[in-house]
């Protein structure tokens, strides 16, 4: 056989194998075709090509392992009980940029799934490699590491500290100053996974000088890098006072107001968790907030957007209302009462009815009237609604619940409490009861307009326990009147009058 001929065998070989593994990694891009895969033993018929002589098999075999892994839990299993990953970091210091990111990309969709594969990505030993890489010239290289580093780190704290004790930190934040942009989105990513299980996660983060680099780009022209940045901050801000307050030095304030308005609905939905994140912590953070327009400008920003978006900034108002009666007064002033009362109708997804209920209760309990402005919103009778529904989560119940006691306990505006005295059950009603004990003896106006509307009558029909908070506040509102209205309103006078009419005997002068 001449040479052209043995030689001719090998050339058919390598192409039969860069067939099958461009093959197998094109099927792998469709999920369909995956259980096929699957069932055919791909992964081991790809494992040995990961040491093919030629390296665009090899590169071409890991993407194809990555894609796979990608798709589900089983098929990253299976990588890893074939053993696949230890060679593939062994490989990825020795070879060249395209298996260093193909590489990546398969710890990376290992990792993804769950704290215990992302921990036996850490336990092959990959963190040390992937953090020599972070260094790589190509930057493509250091985006796939940032972003094998995100999907380890995410899970939980013991894994993002492996990631910190590996190094990671101070290298991301030179991946941030980087120039290209899907490299600092990668980078702003795992910072933002590193920092949100904890403050001592978070310090590490701040200590290595991130947070002035990600101010920098909040008003980047990218919606894809904001939402990183604008989450990474957040993840810092919500430990502590301290982080919350070095994120405010940054001076992101007025600029991420800005992102309120952005058309990205993640822009958004980061730049009001940010903004929440701060608020929540002291009333001196809320305030700078209202100093610089954040309440009037988060306002409008529920206004505008629908659904998941408007959660963090329904929770910011109910944050910055919480603190006090003048921050409480600077969410009213701004028309913030009507926006959530919108947001508590129209919202069918119930844990943000019940996000809305709970900040107008904290809205509405500091003041009379505090009280007031949610009452007039006709709000009473949504929130009795809601918690009396058989159709509303338990949360939802339980919240508005708390929401209508703690305006119903301060409000002194009685137009609004009298349609609850024909609605609300016993529990609430000695609430609404209550209100009325404490106003009509001091209101005559409110006195004469509680008889004409029918208040008077009603409070007589209600069947309270003798000796009971409620009976006791039924006695001083008819303690407020003459004995004969009290009894000319009370259920069975009429029936009364009529036997006496029937019984009197006219004189006969």
């Amino acid at each position: 056989m001449s040479q052209r001929r043995v030689l001719q065998v090998f050339e058919q070989y390598q192409n039969a194998r860069t067939q099958f593994v461009q093959m197998v990694a094109e099927l792998a891009t469709r999920p369909q075709n995956i259980e096929t895969l699957q069932n055919a033993g791909v992964v081991s018929l790809l494992r040995p090509l990961l040491l093919d002589v030629v390296p665009t098999i090899q590169q071409t075999a890991a993407l194809a392992l990555g894609r796979l892994a990608n798709y589900n839990d089983d098929l990253a299993e299976a990588i890893v009980k074939g053993d696949i990953l230890p060679q593939l970091v062994y490989s990825m210091a020795e070879q060249n940029r395209f298996y260093k990111k193909a590489s990546a990309f398969v710890l990376r969709a290992v990792g993804k799934h769950s704290p215990q594969l992302a921990q036996a990505v850490v336990d092959c030993g990959a963190l040390d490699t992937l953090v020599i890489c972070l260094e790589d010239f190509d930057p493509g290289v250091k985006e796939a590491v940032a972003g094998a580093l995100k999907n380890i780190a995410r899970h939980n704290a013991e894994l993002s500290q492996a990631v910190v004790d590996a190094g990671a930190v101070p290298l991301l934040v030179l991946c941030i100053q980087e120039p290209e942009i899907a490299l600092k989105g990668a980078a702003a990513s795992a910072l933002s996974e590193i920092a949100k299980h904890s403050p001592e996660l978070a310090q590490t983060v701040v200590d290595a000088g991130a947070i002035a680099h990600l101010a920098q780009m909040i008003l980047n022209p990218d919606a894809n890098l904001k939402h990183q940045v604008l989450s990474a901050l957040s993840q810092i801000a919500k430990h502590s006072v301290d982080l919350a307050e070095m994120v405010v030095e940054a001076e992101i304030f007025p600029v991420v107001l800005t992102c309120l308005k952005d058309e990205d609905e993640f822009v958004k939905k980061n730049a009001s968790t940010l903004i929440r994140e701060i608020a929540k912590h002291t009333p001196e953070l809320s305030q700078l907030i209202v100093n610089t327009g954040g309440v009037a400008a988060m306002i409008d920003c529920i206004g505008s957007c629908k659904g998941n978006t408007r959660l963090p900034g329904i929770m910011m108002l109910g944050y910055v209302a919480a603190h006090s009666e003048n921050l409480a007064m600077a969410v009213i002033i701004s028309k913030g009462v009507p926006q959530l009362a919108l947001c508590l109708s129209e919202e069918p997804e119930h844990h943000i009815k019940a996000a809305s209920a709970w900040a107008l209760g904290q809205i509405g309990r500091h003041t009379p009237e505090h009280a007031k402005a949610v009452a007039v919103s006709n709000i009473l009778p949504v929130l009795l609604s809601l918690y009396m529904s058989g159709d509303t989560s338990e949360d939802l119940q339980i919240k508005s619940k708390k929401a209508m006691k703690s305006v119903l306990q301060k409000c002194t505006y009685l137009p609004a409490l009298e349609p609850l005295l024909y609605e609300a059950p016993p529990n609430i009603l000695k609430h609404v009861v209550g209100q009325f004990s404490k106003v009509l003896p001091h209101d005559s106006k409110a006195r004469q307009l509680f008889v004409t509307s029918g208040g008077l009558k009603k409070i007589q029909e209600i069947k309270a326990e003798p000796g009971s908070l409620l009976q006791e506040y039924i006695n001083s509102i008819n303690e407020c009147y003459p004995e004969e209205i009290v009894r000319y309103y009370s259920p069975g006078y009429s029936e009364i009058l009529l036997q006496r009419i029937e019984n009197y005997q006219p004189s006969t002068k």
